[in-house]
């Protein structure tokens, strides 16, 4: 996949002065991007080798839409990382979970913690009525399913973002919680 996004960016780099910024970018968006976009769930849980090609494609293309030069640096602030993406979407599917907004085989597939976990009629600190229970694995391949890396993900959000009802506001703090270590 790799490699063809590379084609599409050595064509596309032929044509961006004749095109402008505008076509430029709607062109890598439709061609580079969308392909990059559309596996992103199978990326979870990859090494970091693996995602690295994709992340050079990115930066490549970073790099097309900003005209810099080849041997310019391109920082993690021009476009996010595959695993930015993926740990959006599977967050904003558990959101929909929750709501039961979301179809119910993916409603099946994970397990909210709920008022079993209290004591004494009292809800344990070390509870929340957001949180997911992680499935026991017995491989470190299964740990790469949506059961297992969505919930898990999904945790290691703060409480005030898993606890938003609204989901375009939800949308807003994970955004902003996603990408501030990047900048």
């Amino acid at each position: 996949m790799a490699a063809t996004c590379h084609y599409h960016l050595r064509r596309l780099r032929q044509i961006r002065r004749r095109v402008g910024r505008e076509v430029t970018i709607r062109l890598v968006l439709a061609l580079v991007m969308s392909r990059i976009d559309c596996c992103n769930s199978a990326l979870a849980g990859l090494p970091q080798s693996t995602i690295a090609p994709l992340q050079r494609v990115q930066n490549a293309a970073a790099g097309l839409v900003f005209e810099l030069s080849t041997s310019d640096y391109v920082t993690a602030g021009y476009w996010s990382c595959t695993g930015f993406l993926y740990n959006g979407v599977s967050r904003t599917v558990l959101h929909y979970a929750l709501s039961f907004l979301c179809p119910p085989y993916l409603t099946a597939t994970v397990q909210a913690r709920n008022a079993s976990h209290t004591h004494l009629g009292q809800r344990l600190r070390s509870t929340s009525w957001t949180d997911f229970l992680l499935p026991q694995l017995r491989t470190k391949f299964g740990e790469r399913a949506f059961s297992h890396a969505g919930p898990a993900a999904w945790n290691s959000m703060p409480e005030h973002i898993r606890a938003e009802p609204d989901i375009r506001v939800f949308r807003k703090l994970l955004k902003t919680h996603l990408f501030n270590p990047a900048f």
